[in-house]
């Protein structure tokens, strides 16, 4: 099989030879300088490089022609999935109808798609109405209709508030307003294929993500996989119409017992997802996702670890770029039995200038685990409450 793989989740989240094998099948990878150097030198692969600033389905369709006999086109970013359906076309490769794309890319699209499916969803609309009364009054979200990461999300006091800040923005079409749910996010990560879900994991989040931009540590920690948490995963990936892959769904479990609808990807999940799930279940997602998706057999799992798994990141992108920093971590935390692993940023490497989850760059991530949820989820809450990053006086460079 001869495989073009749109490279642009670090290569260590993915780890594409444990879903493909390198040797049997033809792969390519495309993508920018900085990400083809992440492939391992080992690898039988060809590399090709895409220009900084080049289009992404330009670059591409400039490198490869339908005569290049292509098999497959795999891209497991979220900001890929629209431009790999171009690709595929330009290949001549079948693929997905841009509908059913639309409906997880778009925050809009995927809310209008469960209307009579039954499943609860908050009140939103794509654009304020022309006299600027939405249907509901109290706390409001304005979001990016295709943001990730909570990147750009504001939470005001009212919808007349929601209204006045859409209208100032410099491209309001590219944003949607909705009503804000009170309740405890959950986040569900499994896999499909031929629209069945082969995999699940529930999760319950530490903090909301919407906090995080502002400066909130943020992670989340496995609870037991309900009957009930089944039967809504599945109502949500029929009536968006999705087929195969993975999904990070994230939802609101309200105090009436009820679970309403946030948003969905089609995709693996960010931070420590992709870890904590396969300790807990032995399924790697993104190589059972890259076999789902080429029809390959899956590749082996592991042994289950029999604990439910955990993260916490801690941000730095909100601090100033040009000095030092501080990382304090209390001891008691560092040797507590629910820890696996505590990354902590080096004195000297720079803190992130942008919104990140992943573990190398954040200034420090938690990796636990315990036999209890609620003991684990304590444990974490604890972490986000004791654990400090704090931005020094000095600027970097200048004598102390």
């Amino acid at each position: 099989m001869k495989i073009l793989i749109i490279h642009q989740v670090p290569y260590r989240k993915i780890a594409y030879h444990r879903g493909v094998d390198h040797d049997r099948h033809e792969v390519t990878y495309i993508g920018l300088a900085r990400d083809i150097r992440e492939v391992p030198d080992e690898l039988r692969c060809v590399r090709l490089v895409l220009d900084d600033g080049e289009d992404l389905v330009a670059g591409i369709t400039a490198r490869t022609s339908p005569a290049d006999g292509y098999d497959k086109v795999l891209s497991l970013s979220e900001f890929g999935i629209l431009e790999a359906a171009r690709v595929r076309a330009h290949l001549g490769l079948p693929g997905p109808a841009r509908d059913v794309l639309e409906r997880v890319r778009d925050k809009v699209a995927m809310k209008r798609a469960l209307a009579g499916s039954g499943i609860r969803h908050p009140r939103f609309v794509a654009a304020p109405p022309a006299d600027g009364v939405l249907s509901w009054s109290g706390r409001t979200v304005l979001k990016p209709r295709q943001g990730a990461s909570s990147e750009g999300v504001l939470v005001l006091d009212s919808a007349q508030q929601a209204v006045s800040v859409h209208g100032a923005l410099p491209r309001p079409e590219e944003y949607q307003l909705e009503e804000h749910i009170d309740g405890a996010i959950l986040h569900a990560d499994g896999l499909l294929k031929d629209g069945r879900l082969l995999e699940l994991s529930v999760s319950r989040y530490v903090n909301k993500p919407v906090q995080y931009a502002d400066g909130t540590p943020l992670g989340s920690h496995q609870i037991p996989v309900t009957d009930e948490h089944r039967r809504f995963v599945d109502g949500v990936v029929e009536a968006l119409g999705i087929e195969e892959g993975c999904i990070h769904l994230e939802l609101f479990h309200t105090a009436d017992d009820s679970f309403v609808f946030l948003e969905i990807a089609n995709r693996v999940g960010g931070a420590g997802v992709v870890t904590a799930h396969e300790r807990h279940t032995g399924i790697h997602l993104p190589s059972h996702e890259i076999a789902v998706r080429l029809g390959t057999d899956r590749p082996k799992s592991q042994a289950p670890s029999g604990r439910y798994h955990g993260w916490l990141a801690f941000p730095g992108h909100h601090l100033p770029q040009d000095h030092g920093h501080r990382i304090e971590v209390p001891r008691a935390l560092r040797e507590h039995p629910c820890v696996d692993r505590v990354h902590v940023l080096a004195p000297g490497d720079p803190l992130p200038d942008h919104i990140t989850y992943q573990e190398w760059e954040v200034p420090v991530f938690i990796e636990a685990s315990h036999p209890d949820p609620e003991v684990l989820g304590a444990f974490l809450r604890a972490c986000a409450e004791a654990v400090t990053v704090h931005s020094t006086a000095v600027p970097i460079g200048s004598p102390s």
